[in-house]
């Protein structure tokens, strides 16, 4: 336990490699650490991956917001509109 503990980053390295880390204590096994298989981006991180977006880290720009008019379009048949 102790070894895990102290080469932690290098296990966790291997694990991310695919090998499976089998932790004891006292000559029994306790654990196992197995790293999570990469998933395919989506959305904005698809994106970003591509280079059809670009962040630069900062907070986005908001545009003030939009007063609809009482008894006017309702914003989900707007966004139905767009979808359509």
């Amino acid at each position: 336990m102790n070894e895990f503990k102290s080469g932690l980053s290098r296990y966790m390295a291997q694990a991310r490699a695919g090998v499976v880390i089998e932790v004891t204590s006292h000559d029994k096994p306790v654990a196992r650490v197995i790293g999570i298989p990469p998933t395919e981006s989506s959305g904005i991180g698809r994106l970003l991956a591509r280079g059809a977006a670009r962040w630069e880290g900062g907070k986005p720009d908001l545009q003030p917001a939009v007063i609809l008019e009482p008894g006017g379009t309702s914003l989900s048949d707007m966004i139905s509109e767009d979808r359509g």
